[in-house]
């Protein structure tokens, strides 16, 4: 086995830490600012009553990714999300900003596509059930 093949796992696991980590601490911020994202949400017409849902989604979603759970199903699940947050909350393409941060979540979602065709990696629980 070479060098390079040897770390794959760990750079496997880094990938993963890195790209959850946005959703699990925005997942956390959601609760501490419930009614202002609340009030986001609605002034672009998404329903409120969604929130618990998306903080459901960021928060377990992100840890299963960091663990390695189910991840090629979650990995989907995040994918979607991230792309209808882009197209719900960033498609204002008049604006430079909202236009980078669009192209953000097309880019992340892109890694999530990655990861629900490649999975987790070995060191993973996926990988550990699968013995």
């Amino acid at each position: 086995m070479s060098t390079t093949t040897k770390t794959y796992p760990a750079v496997e696991l880094a990938g993963r830490l890195l790209l959850a980590a946005m959703f699990l601490l925005a997942g956390l911020n959601k609760i501490s600012g419930y009614a202002g994202t609340v009030g986001y949400m609605e002034s672009v017409g998404v329903p409120g009553a969604l929130l618990p849902a998306v903080i459901a989604l960021e928060v377990i979603g992100a840890l299963a990714i960091i663990v390695g759970f189910k991840t090629r199903l979650v990995a989907l699940a995040l994918a979607g999300f991230t792309l209808a947050a882009a197209v719900l909350f960033h498609a204002n393409f008049a604006d430079p900003v909202q236009m980078i941060l669009f192209l953000k979540n097309v880019s992340i979602a892109g890694a999530f596509l990655l990861l629900a065709a490649n999975g987790a990696g070995s060191l993973s629980l996926d990988a550990r059930r699968q013995g």
